[in-house]
C-alpha cells in the first residue's frame, strides 16, 4: 500500500501528476484512509507504470484511456487493435516529422536570404517574402534568388 507521495515517489513523478491523472480518469485510489488519505496499491502503482510508458512514447492522455480500457478487457480486444493504435500514432508522428523539415528548410531559406547586418529593416528580405506573395527571395548576402514557391502555394491556397 502507497499513499500519494510514496507511489510518486518511487515512479519519479510529483504527487500532482497522481491528482492530475485522478482528475481525467486515469488512476484512482483503491481506498482512502479516515483521514482521507489517498491509498494506492501495487496495481494502481503498474497502472500508472503503464500510463507513464505509454505517455513517454507519446500517447495523448485520451489514447492512454483508450489503451487502457483494451488493457482492462484483452480478451475482447484483438492485437489488431491495438496495432492500429500504435500505426495511427505513428503516422501522426511522421506526418509531424514531415511538417518540422518543412518549417526547417524554409526557414533556413529565410535566414540564408537575408544579410543579418546592422542596416534598416525597410528593406529586409525576411520581411519582405513574408509581405508579399513571390516566388522568389532576393538573397542580400549572395546577391542570387531563392526559389521560394512553398510560400506561394500556401498563400494562394489559402487565398
Amino acid at each position: 500500500m502507497y499513499r500519494i507521495g510514496e507511489l510518486a515517489k518511487q515512479c519519479e513523478v510529483k504527487a500532482d501528476t497522481l491528482r492530475f491523472y485522478e482528475k481525467h480518469g486515469l488512476l484512482a485510489p483503491s481506498s482512502r484512509t479516515e483521514s482521507g488519505y489517498r491509498i494506492y496499491t501495487e496495481k494502481d502503482a503498474e497502472r500508472l507504470r503503464f500510463i507513464l510508458r505509454a505517455k513517454a512514447v507519446g500517447f495523448t492522455l485520451a489514447e492512454i484511456i483508450e489503451l487502457l480500457s483494451i488493457e482492462l478487457d484483452k480478451s475482447n480486444w484483438a492485437c489488431a487493435d491495438v496495432k492500429g493504435l500504435v500505426d495511427s500514432k505513428l503516422k501522426h508522428v511522421n506526418d509531424k516529422i514531415a511538417e518540422l523539415k518543412h518549417f526547417q528548410v524554409s526557414l533556413e531559406r529565410l535566414s540564408q536570404a537575408c544579410c543579418g547586418g546592422p542596416e534598416s529593416a525597410e528593406h529586409c528580405s525576411i520581411l519582405e517574402a513574408l509581405e508579399t506573395n513571390t516566388d522568389k527571395i532576393k538573397c542580400e548576402n549572395h546577391g542570387h534568388h531563392h526559389d521560394d514557391s512553398q510560400y506561394t502555394k500556401k498563400c494562394q491556397s489559402k487565398g
